[in-house]
């Protein structure tokens, strides 16, 4: 190929680029569908062991969209947020109001928090220092919360 039409194609494909990089990106037009059989009933747990609030709001956001969405499609969602390690610091006093209106939108909807008992000795934590936290959503042990869960059919969610 001559130099003069690897120029050429190199301008062309750069103001492709540039011109699909300068249109707004919309998703209104898309008509979500599902190709299997409805939701019915999804189970699934979540654990949470990281001390970051971005993974907080990633994992709080997910479940509440997921919460909107299976009613959208006629399923029902329950949910177990296993707090564990570090996870437990998202429910630690002083609690952002960000966190507070998922946890509790998220409770309404009948997502349970489990708080691991191990951590909370690991930690010297009192559980009522927890934003929310009952006696009865202390676990003995978050990790082993998380495999009896899944051995019982709830499906686990990897991200952390």
């Amino acid at each position: 190929m001559t130099s003069f039409k690897s120029t050429v194609l190199a301008v062309a494909a750069a103001a492709g680029l540039m011109l699909a990089a300068a249109a707004p990106a919309r998703a209104d037009y898309v008509q979500p569908h599902i190709t299997h059989a409805a939701f019915g009933r999804v189970r699934v747990v979540v654990p949470l062991t990281s001390a970051d609030p971005g993974v907080w709001a990633f994992k709080l956001k997910n479940l509440l969209n997921s919460e909107k969405t299976i009613k959208q499609w006629h399923g029902t969602l329950q949910a177990h947020v296993v707090l564990y390690g570090a996870g437990v610091k998202m429910l630690l006093d002083p609690v952002g109001d960000d966190v507070k209106s998922a946890v509790d939108a998220l409770r309404a909807d009948g997502v349970h928090f489990d708080i691991c008992n191990n951590t909370l000795k690991g930690m010297n934590l009192d559980w009522h220092q927890l934003y929310g936290v009952r006696q009865t959503d202390i676990v003995p042990a978050g990790f082993l919360q998380v495999g009896w869960l899944a051995n019982h059919g709830w499906a686990v969610e990897a991200m952390n």
